[in-house]
Order: structure tokens, then sequence, then C-alpha cells
């Protein structure tokens, strides 16, 4: 079985916030205009089927199975319930996450760019062997949110009070806040 990552692939996202900030979930619905499901970490990518897997969509028309490159711009979507909705910036973070560099709260919406590329975003591979511009499941990557050019790095930033989850996600204008790799995402294939 090939690892690199292909669009129309499946995956989980691990945040490593020391060592493991929980995996990117999906957790009850969001009440931000526009929005479908409120966006968090939790301790496993499986907390209730879907929630947190995710499949990724080319932004830029790139045929299923086509191979990510680092740099492409991508969708992600939940896969909750058969369609968790595009991961999506809604809404500025709150007061205590743009404190410390937050940006926008994160949701998904119904629908892809629910406003100016809100759901597009661009994966950025740290490193990868070999050193070809693909991405692979075990890699390690960061998602830079476009919106309005300037929407931030995907985030984990406060504990998440919303039931059997681990952290709040917003964006950040920091690609390390804190040196915590908060904004750092491992790419895992999710189990059969």
């Amino acid at each position: 079985m090939a690892n690199e990552l292909r669009y129309g692939d499946r995956l989980h996202l691990q945040n490593l916030y020391q060592g493991d900030g929980g995996y990117l979930d999906t957790n009850g619905t969001s009440s931000a205009p526009g929005a479908k499901l409120a966006v968090s970490t939790a301790p496993t990518a499986t907390r209730a089927p879907g929630t947190g897997t995710w499949e990724i969509v080319s932004g830029s028309c790139q045929a299923a199975g086509s191979p990510v490159k680092s740099g492409d711009i991508i969708y992600l979507r939940n896969l909750w319930d058969g369609n968790g909705g595009y991961l999506d910036v809604n809404g500025a973070a709150s007061a205590g996450q743009q404190s410390s560099g937050g940006i926008y709260d994160v949701t998904t919406a119904w629908g892809k760019d629910r406003d100016e590329n809100s759901s597009r975003w661009q994966i950025f591979d740290t490193t990868s062997a070999p050193l070809d511009g693909l991405v692979r499941f075990n890699d390690t990557v960061q998602l830079w949110s476009t919106y309005h050019n300037r929407g931030g790095f995907l985030d984990t930033n406060d504990v998440s009070t919303a039931t059997g989850a681990r952290y709040d996600v917003d964006t950040s204008a920091y690609s390390n806040r804190a040196n915590a790799d908060v904004a750092f995402w491992k790419v895992l294939r999710p189990q059969p």
C-alpha cells in the first residue's frame, strides 16, 4: 500500500501539543452563523462514528487519487453522519485565544467556501522521505487558512468544555505559538 496521501483519502489529524493534543474532531452543533458543527480535539480519533475522520478534497480541481503536494490548497470534509461539513473558519477566536495570537474560531460549514475561501486550507509538510514534495501518512503538517489571505494556522488553544473533548481549535497568527507544537498535526491513516 502506497504511503502517499491522495485526494479522496480518509485521515485522522493528531495535534502534537505536548506530544498528543488530541485528534481533530467535530463535537455538537455550532451556533455560529452558517456553521454546522463545533470543532475541538478529542482524546481518540473515534470518539463517535466519523467525528474524527476527514476526507481530503482538492481545492484546485485535482482528480481523486492524485497525490497531495506540500503547498496544495485543500478542503477537509468531516465524515460524521456521512457529511459533517467542511472545516471552516467562522467568527473571531475567543478573547482568551486572541490574547495569545488567536484569529478565528473553527467550525464546519454545510458547504465549501461559506464566505470567501473560509473552508480552503493550504497544507504544508514539515518534511517527508523522500524529499519529493509529496505529503505522506505519518508526516507532520501545518494547515494555513486562506480566508482573506490571512486566516492563520490551525491551532489548539484552551481546554474545551465540550463533552468528551480535549482542546478548543482556532487559527493562530503564529506557526509555532509558544514553541509548543500547537499548530503541528500528524497525518494518520484510519484503522479498518
